[in-house]
């Protein structure tokens, strides 16, 4: 059954299927090519009528994952110029206004889209949150830094669709005053970015931080990766010599450089950088409730597949330790808590606490100095005066049977969807369904009330631990090998 809802450029006939409504690739900006090309987003043409939004809309350009990880994180690629569009998944039937989640993909700033299945938003349309999942520029496109282009421009982009969903989620069903973003890796970083942007001010009032941590870099270093595309191109590294490049060109030079970049290994790529307009240098105190967390195991996305793992030598990590100049006494530690540990995973341990872990607990630390003003509590939460704007850590632990991966990166997006069925590249066929009822629950909770289930993080460093079975909460988890970074 078709299903119709208004929005401030037009109407869009959405699709009913049981109690849930479903409306694919509504456009917030304009289409990023021609003239709006390495431009800031610009605002859509109003239409005439009834636009169809029952189908996904374009992906951004970009190349699929190398193999191994194309066959468990495999890509969507929808072609078209409108890539700059979203999703929205509501209940049929809406009384009060629901709880707003936005959900913004993961990838590297440079694979990744909304309309992946994994990414279906029934589940929380189902446990009263309308779920919106965006689309924005990736790669050179989006974070490509050039002297006469805005910087941040996929950044800009995810603001534009907030500020879309500010605009019109109402008609939707949903609460403008109680939207909650949400995002995993590269997702996740741009979230920490956008807590710090006076552009994203006042567009969302919880967020949640799934395996990314901030990270930025300067412009200089940001560039890099478009000097290296322009010297391969035989063109200025600039916004308009890249313009006059063909586009499927452009992505095998990217690709070329960047593909077999990874978190952990690093390599050139792209990033979010400080720009003194869209991302502050000096980010102000925190204004609103934060979960945040990551995945046990996190570097064996990378090193297991790929067999490094297994490559990694005593020579290869003593390298290792010396190019990310880790202290002798960091890697001693390891290797005494792990006496049978091959030295692949000596050197994932290490690289999933100084990336991933480590950053996030700080963050959180950092949050227990701040107190909310009295009168500015986000919307949506209980009046009463000031208190501190709360953080929730949560470790997620269940190790899937999938080649061995583990509790790997990306591994809990299909739990915190309640989608183990799309998931089970990563997961397998057997996943357990309770831990996905849990752990969606948390997710719904603290979209909804700003509570997931547990203890606020103090002093004490709570963390939720999430696996089946056993979920629990945790005070201060290897809390001496996190000290030893310091």
């Amino acid at each position: 059954m078709d299903i119709i809802a208004a929005t401030r450029h037009g109407k869009v006939r959405g699709r009913v299927d049981g109690s849930i409504a479903s409306y694919l690739g509504i456009p917030y900006a304009a289409a990023p090519f021609g003239d709006h090309r390495f431009r800031a987003p610009a605002p859509v043409e109003p239409w005439e009528g009834i636009r169809d939004a029952l189908e996904f809309g374009p992906t951004a350009p970009q190349r699929p994952y190398r193999p191994p990880l194309d066959q468990l994180i495999p890509d969507v690629d929808i072609p078209g110029e409108e890539c700059l569009n979203l999703n929205v998944w509501a209940p049929q039937a809406v009384g009060e206004p629901l709880p707003v989640l936005v959900w913004i993909h993961g990838g590297s700033l440079r694979n990744g889209s909304a309309a992946m299945p994994l990414y279906d938003g029934r589940a929380f349309a189902r446990d009263g949150v309308v779920l919106v999942s965006i689309n924005y520029r990736l790669g050179v496109e989006g974070f490509g830094v050039f002297p006469d282009a805005p910087d941040n421009r996929g950044l800009l982009d995810q603001i534009a669709a907030l500020t879309w969903v500010r605009d019109n989620i109402a008609g939707f069903g949903g609460d403008p005053g109680r939207v909650t973003v949400c995002g995993e890796s590269a997702g996740a970083i741009s979230i920490a970015a956008l807590l710090t942007s006076p552009r994203a001010a006042g567009l969302f009032h919880r967020a949640i931080l799934q395996s990314g941590p901030p990270h930025t870099v300067t412009r200089d270093e940001g560039a890099g990766t478009v000097r290296a595309m322009a010297k391969a191109l035989r063109v200025p590294a600039t916004a308009e010599g890249f313009a006059g490049v063909d586009r499927e060109r452009l992505l095998d030079v990217q690709d070329e450089l960047v593909g077999r970049a990874d978190p952990v290994s690093g390599g050139p790529g792209f990033h979010i950088v400080v720009d003194d307009d869209v991302v502050p240098a000096d980010p102000p105190p925190p204004s609103v409730d934060l979960l945040l967390g990551c995945n046990r195991e996190e570097y064996r996305l990378w090193f297991v597949p790929s067999g490094a793992v297994e490559r990694v030598s005593r020579l290869t990590l003593r390298l290792a330790l010396l190019k990310f100049r880790i202290p002798g006494r960091v890697a001693r530690l390891y290797r005494a808590g792990r006496p049978d540990a091959r030295p692949g995973v000596i050197l994932g341990e290490m690289a999933t606490d100084l990336l991933l872990r480590g950053p996030l607990n700080r963050l959180a630390d950092s949050r227990l100095t701040y107190s909310r003003p009295a009168g500015s509590q986000p919307a949506g939460s209980q009046p009463g005066g000031s208190r501190p704007a709360r953080t929730f850590f949560y470790e997620f632990a269940w190790r899937s049977p999938v080649l061995g991966l583990g509790a790997c990166h990306a591994l809990e997006i299909g739990f915190v969807f309640d989608n183990l069925r799309h998931g089970e590249a990563l997961s397998g066929p057997d996943a357990p369904q309770p831990l996905a009822d849990v752990m969606h629950r948390a997710w719904v909770d603290f979209t909804t009330s700003g509570d997931p289930g547990w203890t606020a993080w103090d002093t004490r460093r709570p963390v939720r631990v999430f696996d089946h079975p056993g979920t629990s909460t945790v005070l201060a988890p290897r809390q001496e090998e996190l000290r030893a970074w310091l």
